[in-house]
């Protein structure tokens, strides 16, 4: 069976600098909000070219914790409302309700499966205060229209890069368009850490001082709380991993776009609908999406001929459980996508002849 991702080979690859850079930190006898983190955060920051850089405990606190500092500092009131697309992870749209903010569904574009600015125009009221790009599967959005959208109308940005990492536009990388960029580093994302991780990008020094004492309590100083904060501090074991990973992740980006070139020229059958790329530098292919009527169908056809798929989503936010308040929304476009996306593996580590059978095996699907 070809795996649709590999962790274990892709770690391997690392092995001995990962091993040195645990050890380095349990020799340390510092395992919470020490050196590791400090330089990771320093790096990542010069990495994304943004101010700050600020450790969290993975993606989805990166996300909350951005909109809740934003209300610490007034920007945000209980009620305000924020765009972001219909056929985002669950994640998103958990980040706007935990803080008591208003989510406003909108349908991407069906080819790039991201934000569409004239849509999010259309979507504005007195009552918007964020745009919340979604970069889906490693695509980043139109970030200069939606950037001139936020500008015309007086509105804050927070990117969702959460599988975007090195994802940019004429040399600007994600993280570094909107007032802040939030990633995950769960382990199977492009850089991926050995467990739970994230972080927020910024470059507004009051949004990341803010931050720093939300994410430890509410405090910059022990035992005394500025804020009602909560503990989501980035340890510096997954620190120290991620410092050796981030030296790989554009080696291993391009590693990426080696496949998904070859499959965008390779596939040729006229059932399967390939991914929307104009450029290099935009798309960092976290997954290779494809799209076709009969997907249950074909993904079972895949299994039998030794490949696995995944499906990235089978179930869009306003049809959850979790969200019967949002299944009044009227959403064809987002449904038809969940309806019929595929993820077909790509990593890496993916080998050659792999890439051959993956490939042979869509093209003789009938």
């Amino acid at each position: 069976m070809i795996p649709f991702l590999d962790l274990t080979v892709i770690n391997a690859q690392y092995e001995k600098e990962l091993k040195e850079a645990c050890s380095r930190v349990i020799d340390s006898g510092w395992y919470i909000m020490g050196k590791e983190l400090e330089a990771f955060e320093s790096e990542f920051a010069s990495y994304c070219d943004s101010g700050f850089a600020i450790g969290v405990a993975n993606g989805l606190d990166a996300l909350t914790l951005t909109l809740r500092a934003w209300k610490e500092l007034g920007k945000l009131s209980k009620g305000d409302e924020i765009i972001v697309p219909a056929n985002t992870y669950i994640a998103s749209i958990l980040a706007i309700t935990e803080n008591d903010l208003v989510p406003v569904l909108v349908e991407p574009n069906i080819d790039t499966y991201n934000l569409c600015p004239a849509v999010v125009k259309a979507a504005i009221t007195p009552k918007t205060k964020v745009i919340l790009p979604v970069h889906l599967y490693g695509l980043i959005s139109p970030m200069p229209e939606l950037v001139a959208i936020a500008d015309e109308y007086n509105l804050l940005v927070l990117e969702d890069c959460a599988q975007s990492h090195g994802a940019q536009i004429n040399g600007k990388k994600c993280g570094n368009w909107g007032d802040a960029g939030a990633f995950s580093f769960y382990p199977g994302k492009n850089l991926g850490a050995l467990g739970d991780a994230g972080v927020i990008t910024t470059s507004d020094p009051q949004l990341a001082d803010t931050l720093k004492a939300l994410r430890n309590y509410g405090s910059h100083k022990r035992y005394e709380n500025l804020f009602q904060g909560v503990n989501s501090r980035l340890d510096e074991i997954q620190a120290a991993m991620l410092r050796v990973k981030l030296n790989y992740l554009d080696a291993e980006t391009a590693r990426r776009r080696s496949v998904a070139n070859r499959y965008i020229n390779e596939i040729i059958n006229p059932l399967i609908k390939l991914p929307d790329w104009k450029s290099d530098e935009e798309h960092a292919f976290h997954l290779f999406v494809i799209q076709t009527e009969k997907r249950d169908n074909f993904q079972e056809y895949l299994k039998k001929n030794g490949i696995q798929s995944l499906i990235h989503y089978p179930i869009p936010p306003h049809k959850q459980q979790a969200y019967k308040s949002l299944s009044g929304y009227q959403l064809p476009i987002t449904e038809a996508i969940h309806n019929t996306v595929l993820s077909l593996p790509i990593s890496p580590v993916l080998e050659e002849n792999d890439i051959d059978k993956v490939i042979n095996a869509v093209n003789s699907y009938k």
